[in-house]
């Protein structure tokens, strides 16, 4: 019963939430009003502005938004227990996640479709923008950089999995052409599409795909390479071309995917089979594991709230929607839906782990199974260790009504990969948009074209990325930054959207305000963590680029408090 109580209470949360404080910030706090006019109507291109249906967009926005994040960081935060990564997840999302993501993409669609660190120069001052850029630009860079090796470590360890995502791309584009130029049924192309997909997998299943090395470059930095430059690419296209509708379906394969585990755990729950063998708070934590306060908060941050999304919020998304009141389902309502998949997640590693276990040529079951996946902390381990748990917990649950183990964990790899490839097409965009924004700015015209733009955001994450040599890991130097960046990243955020407010009202902004400072110290609190660390290990680039972080944000918050105390 603690399984359906998890499940369908959560699932009733969130729906609660939606209709009850989603709405309230709607109505109340941000006066949302379909009178008002939008960036997709008024700039209208063709290329990154164009006026699309709220569920296509809707498709778009999550998966761009979900990635790895709501899969990885629960799979590791439940290390400390099920219940504070829940409780983490579900309140965070509702009262931090849901209004940062909607506050983003309001104060954008308010603002010509700019993005969070273009407005903070409104709402603050140039400096502070200036400041917002180095920040957004970092996180990027390092997301770009980092998101080609993601994928490439999903391809090697899922080759069933390669197949699949490559055939996606003629498949959105053979979408999109008929929906938007052949003006077909949008239902009936989605099933076909979808069917055309799911076939796919059934495909990789039986042809796995294992890169070999190529001119002396390991597998990994070859799929760096050719990930990069299938991201420029992306990233120059019209967003009906590829993107908008390959992120849709993909919306449709985790829907789906979410779906097939709801069942798995409703079948596995009713035949005695599921029951949570992960501790409710682990006080038996391996020698590794930091303390819960602050890494709990850093660790889980796409399922409860993350930096990136405003990005999203105020990046490609607000370019697209056709009416103001389309942003509480886009950026309330996804971040609810990922939240939903953080909490699967919850239920897949503490519970469907202990179905069955293969370790060390014997089958582990119950909580003998979750402690052999759990006797280390593997925060810092490859993304296969990482992943592990939540494939094996998901394909066991699946199992359980007919759905074979290898298909099961097929469709998982596929799904994760798919999710990551989303995140890299966006991350690529995003960063076309900070640098041709930056630009702009400098009065460097040539820079403010896409394929220039696109053509600067590629090369610095592939600087980054070989920097160490062919394996295209580069990034993995600078990925112990990334956590509290991102999470930074949030708290800057929800700053601008409380200044935003200010002006509207003496007492709106603290919706937002409450949170952002919430985020500033656990954030904070972790970037001085971090910096010891660094120190101690004698680690001099991270100690650096940490410290100037932490400079930065100290420079940003006096900034922002001046203002604030004037207004």
């Amino acid at each position: 019963m603690e399984i359906f109580l998890l499940l369908f209470g959560s699932m009733a949360a969130y729906i609660l939430a939606y209709h009850t404080y989603g709405k309230f910030l709607s109505r109340k706090i941000f006066s949302i009003s379909d009178k008002n006019p939008v960036p997709s109507i008024e700039k209208q291109d063709g290329i990154d502005f164009v006026p699309t249906k709220k569920g296509i967009i809707f498709g778009h926005h999550y998966t761009s938004i979900a990635g790895t994040g709501p899969i990885v960081g629960p799979a590791i935060g439940i290390i400390w227990g099920w219940l504070p990564a829940l409780l983490w997840v579900l309140l965070g999302s509702i009262f931090m996640g849901a209004v940062h993501d909607f506050g983003s993409l309001v104060i954008s669609l308010r603002n010509d479709g700019k993005s969070v660190s273009e407005i903070a120069g409104k709402y603050i001052n140039p400096r502070v923008r200036f400041i917002f850029f180095c920040v957004v630009f970092l996180t990027l860079l390092i997301v770009i950089a980092i998101f080609g090796v993601v994928i490439a470590a999903v391809f090697s360890a899922f080759p069933s999995s390669v197949i699949p995502v490559w055939l996606q791309i003629p498949i959105s584009i053979v979408l999109g052409r008929a929906i938007y130029i052949k003006k077909k049924n949008v239902l009936i192309s989605t099933i076909v599409a979808t069917i055309t997909m799911y076939l796919t997998i059934i495909l990789g299943s039986k042809i796995p795909f294992v890169m070999p090395e190529i001119l002396s470059i390991p597998p990994i930095g070859v799929w760096v390479a050719i990930l990069l430059v299938y991201a420029w690419i992306a990233s120059t296209l019209s967003v009906t071309t590829l993107l908008q509708p390959r992120d849709y379906i993909n919306a449709w394969q985790l829907f789906i995917a979410m779906g097939l585990i709801v069942v798995g755990i409703i079948v596995s729950t009713l035949t005695g089979a599921l029951e949570l063998v992960a501790p409710a708070i682990n006080h038996n934590l391996p020698p590794e594991t930091p303390s819960i306060w602050p890494y709990m908060f850093v660790l889980i941050a796409c399922g409860a709230i993350s930096g990136f999304h405003s990005l999203v919020a105020s990046g490609t998304s607000p370019k697209q929607l056709e009416k103001e009141s389309d942003a509480l389902f886009i950026g309330y309502g996804s971040m609810l839906l990922e939240s939903f998949l953080a909490m699967l997640v919850i239920i897949c590693v503490g519970a469907g782990i202990g179905i069955s276990l293969h370790a060390d040529s014997k089958i582990l079951t119950g909580v003998a199974a979750w402690q052999y996946q759990y006797a280390h902390y593997f925060g810092n381990q490859p993304l296969s260790h990482k992943l592990a748990p939540v494939v094996v917990g998901a394909a066991n649950m699946m199992k359980s009504f007919g759905v074979p183990f290898a298909i099961g964990t097929t469709l998982m790899g596929v799904f994760i990969a798919s999710f990551a490839s989303t995140t890299l097409d966006t991350a690529v965009r995003l960063q076309r948009y900070v640098v041709g924004e930056v630009a702009g700015d400098l009065g460097l015209t040539k820079l403010t074209n896409r394929w220039s733009a696109t053509t600067l955001a590629v090369l610095s994450a592939a600087a980054l990325a070989f920097a160490t040599g062919a394996s295209g890991v580069g990034a993995l130097k600078l990925w112990p930054l990334f956590g509290s960046a991102n999470q930074l990243l949030a708290a800057l955020a929800l700053l601008v959207i409380s200044l935003y407010l200010k002006q509207k009202s003496k007492k709106k902004y603290l919706v937002a305000m409450v949170p952002c400072l919430f985020m500033l110290v656990v954030t904070g609190w972790a970037i001085i963590q971090n910096q010891i660390s660094f120190t101690t290990k004698q680690n001099f680039l991270l100690m650096a680029i940490n410290g100037l972080i932490l400079l930065l944000t100290m420079w940003m918050l006096i900034e922002s408090l001046v203002v604030f105390l004037k207004r």
